[in-house]
């Protein structure tokens, strides 16, 4: 899953993709690059961001939609707020990824009117404070425990499980330890039974292991998203779609032994 920020305040491209035509030749080099989905986002959720309103998250995501419903690969738009989801369905996307796992009001009923796919997404707290001291009993059983009742509620609202995708969260109200005790143990979170999709690219918790700023994470990204499909991930969500993808493929070619 490769990653169009279309943000100016994005932690690792805030403002590089900016316009529509930069973002959508942004998510065209990302295709050829050999991304399987493009994941649009209108609305920075990285710690500390601002919210915007729906009409200006609408505002910068419907013209890259525009552009990009012939791609050829589906079209994943990153937003918790419902009015978006479903002006954003109307305009060709194939998926919902909500850092909010449909917990807005009217967000679980925008989703169950489509055919769509969702992401539900494990958070603590609001962007703007959710980091300031994060704590947990148990991280993992905690939001392992969070994901499965979307899961059910989800389904309950007519939202199919084959619909249903989950992500717990790295980065999102939790510290590093949290999100090394996440990683860990991961395949917890399959055992839940919908695909695994895990966003690591460039995160915080990189640079707080490696001591490396955020465009210089690549090497760590790489390590982060190979120990993730190796404990279940089936999605990855990356800014550095081509290096990742060469990383997996060998991991995929190893384990195939049919030689």
């Amino acid at each position: 899953m490769g990653i169009v920020n279309v943000t100016p305040d994005s932690f690792s491209d805030g403002g590089l993709l900016a316009t529509p035509q930069a973002a959508i030749d942004h998510a065209l080099r990302l295709i050829e690059e050999g991304a399987d989905i493009l994941d649009i986002g209108g609305e920075s959720t990285r710690p500390g961001a601002e919210p915007v309103t729906a009409t200006q998250e609408l505002e910068r995501i419907l013209p890259v939609l525009e552009g990009l419903r012939s791609a050829g690969v589906p079209l994943s738009v990153d937003t918790r707020k419902p009015e978006v989801m479903r002006e954003a369905i109307r305009a060709g996307a194939s998926m919902i990824n909500d850092i909010s796992a449909l917990e807005a009001e009217g967000a679980l009923e925008a989703v169950a009117a489509s055919n769509v796919a969702v992401c539900l997404m494990h958070k603590r707290g609001e962007p703007q404070t959710m980091q300031q001291d994060p704590q947990y009993q148990d991280i993992v059983a905690e939001v392992r425990g969070y994901l499965a009742g979307r899961i059910a509620l989800a389904q309950a609202h007519g939202i199919p499980v084959e619909r249903l995708l989950i992500d717990p969260g790295f980065g999102f109200g939790k510290s590093l330890e949290h999100n090394l005790a996440m990683l860990r143990q991961m395949e917890r979170f399959s055992e839940l039974g919908v695909p695994l999709l895990v966003g690591l690219s460039r995160k915080s918790m990189l640079g707080k292991i490696t001591g490396r700023k955020v465009n210089d994470r690549l090497s760590a990204s790489i390590a982060a998203a190979v120990l993730a499909v190796q404990k279940g991930a089936k999605v990855l969500r990356v800014h550095d779609v081509a290096a990742t993808k060469d990383a997996i493929q060998i991991i995929e070619r190893v384990e195939r032994n049919d030689e």
